[in-house]
């Protein structure tokens, strides 16, 4: 069912002072530092496709099997180590969980542990490591966060699994999802966005090369930059990725497709003012209707940022509903 930031088990969100520009709060919610009390990670490679494994940086509380376990996947261009994933990762520490921080393949400085490149669609990936956690781990309680891109991929891999999910799989949580993929690459190409489309082309840019140096015969030398996020999933990831162009590759990977579907606990969080994730009026109605999620939709927060006030906690507002709402289907 649709909720709002008034339901009782979530706290309302206002605004941090100064920041209900769109693009400041963004901005600040990404170079602003979080508290980091995590131990010393267990490094953990999980198979995902025969030639492709992918890096994990895990926590295990000394009595792990008793615990809750929750798996944090970053978005475009992010990796274990982006502030939101840490973030995350303490408070769930910090309310006794184990704490699984995913790099997608390719991702987090492990381009030669597979030949190929990651992109939105790739769900198939987040539930391989959930497998692999509930099998080799003997965990009986798990929930997934997934950022932007990664929340893409944690609502998709929900609504793929359908009634089918594992029954140790308990919560989903979905922050800023790139769910309408089309619509919110080409948000990226409007006006003020484009520091962000540039920040990102940037980035891939420099991924791919290195992925190019690795596979120098897999990958080619671009003929020249792409201009926009939809070139380069025009000339790059459509292209190694088996999709027909950039729209057939946003239509098949997008989460908009089987959202219906999702029957387990979800919790999607979305600022209308993101600057350029777009949840398109029939998504938006796909999540009203389906009575296993919840929706927070706040006028502010920016993308991925909703800083609110620290009175009493760090002002992290999405981290903290998120915590709530694990606490609510017993993660917690």
């Amino acid at each position: 069912m649709a909720e709002n930031p008034r339901d009782p088990i979530f706290d309302p969100f206002v605004p941090r002072r100064y920041l209900r520009n769109r693009h400041a709060m963004t901005l600040a919610g990404n170079f602003l530092p979080r508290k980091n009390n995590l131990p010393s990670p267990e490094e953990c490679l999980y198979r995902v496709d025969a030639d492709t494994q992918v890096l994990c940086h895990c926590h295990w509380q000394a009595d792990s099997e008793r615990r809750p376990t929750v798996i944090i996947v970053h978005g475009l261009e992010g990796s274990s180590l982006s502030q939101y994933v840490i973030g995350n990762s303490a408070k769930a520490w910090d309310a006794r969980m184990n704490v699984v921080r995913m790099n997608m393949r390719s991702c987090g400085g492990t381009g030669k542990l597979t030949p190929t490149l990651y992109h939105s669609g790739l769900s198939g990936d987040v539930g391989a490591v959930l497998r692999a956690v509930i099998e080799q781990r003997k965990i009986s309680r798990v929930g997934l966060i997934g950022y932007s891109m990664g929340g893409n991929l944690v609502l998709k891999l929900a609504g793929e699994l359908g009634a089918d999910a594992p029954a140790e799989l308990k919560a989903v949580a979905a922050v800023s999802p790139a769910a309408d993929l089309a619509a919110s690459a080409d948000a990226m190409h409007m006006g003020g966005n484009r520091i962000y489309e540039w920040k990102f082309l940037l980035s891939l840019m420099r991924t791919y090369e290195g992925k190019r140096k690795l596979f120098p015969d897999t990958y080619k030398r671009v003929g020249r930059f792409p201009t926009t996020i939809r070139e380069f999933d025009d000339v790059i990831t459509a292209r190694y990725c088996g999709f027909e162009s950039a729209q057939d590759y946003y239509t098949r990977s997008g989460a908009y497709r089987v959202i219906e579907n999702i029957a387990l606990p979800t919790l999607v969080i979305h600022a209308t003012d993101d600057p350029f994730i777009r949840l398109l009026p029939e998504t938006r109605a796909k999540i009203v209707a389906n009575p296993h999620i919840m929706l927070l939709e706040t006028p502010h927060g920016g993308h991925c940022a909703f800083l609110a006030q620290p009175n009493g906690y760090d002002g992290r507002w999405a981290e903290r509903q998120i915590m709530h709402f694990f606490q609510h289907h017993g993660m917690i």
